[in-house]
């Protein structure tokens, strides 16, 4: 059986996404969400998908090991941040290298960093006059959108189109390619 534990902080539509593609897949268990904010649209998500919820606060998160000791006893073989706002604490990226990804609503290394997530990124892409955006899939390191790109898929950017739209067909690249990527990663037959 393949663990995955998934952090949200959000609405969740990415991990709706996940849960009903993996929700017939017997070899994967979805055992745990990890949310900051116990008001999250997500958190009722996975109350309804019969999810485990471990709500985090800044000081158990950052300052005490209370989160990786929730999550060492799952023995997760993928941690998922489907939506999570927060920096990884390098106590989680060291013990689990290579096994927390992120998605990206860009191609990164291009508008990535603190404060890019949401409609800033589509904002910031249509004002710098990009031709092209799309969805990263990538490693978790120390640093915010810097670990290794694992899957990228790119869309051309339409004459005139608003950043919530590009922001729409961006969501749907990553409602499909997500799960597509995860199940790979999990290398399941």
């Amino acid at each position: 059986m393949k663990k995955i534990i998934l952090f949200a902080s959000g609405s969740g539509t990415n991990v709706e996404a996940i849960v009903k593609y993996f929700a017939k897949e017997i070899q994967v268990s979805i055992e745990l969400l990890v949310c900051n904010n116990l008001k999250a649209k997500v958190v009722q998500k996975a109350k309804a998908f019969k999810i485990n919820t471990l709500i985090v606060n800044r000081e158990t998160f950052y300052d005490s090991h209370e989160t990786l000791t929730v999550i060492s006893k799952i023995k997760p073989d993928l941690i998922v941040l489907a939506g999570f706002l927060w920096k990884i604490p390098g106590y989680l990226t060291e013990v689990y290298t290579n096994k927390i990804i992120n998605i990206h609503p860009a191609l990164l290394p291009k508008f990535g960093g603190k404060g890019m997530y949401g409609i800033n990124i589509h904002k910031k892409v249509i004002e710098q006059n990009e031709i092209q955006s799309g969805i990263t899939i990538h490693y978790v390191n120390k640093n915010y959108d810097e670990g290794e790109v694992i899957f990228q898929k790119a869309i051309n950017i339409k004459t005139d189109e608003t950043a919530e739209e590009l922001s729409l067909r961006i969501l749907k690249l990553e409602h499909k390619f997500f799960p597509l990527t995860i199940h790979k990663l999990l290398k399941i037959e």
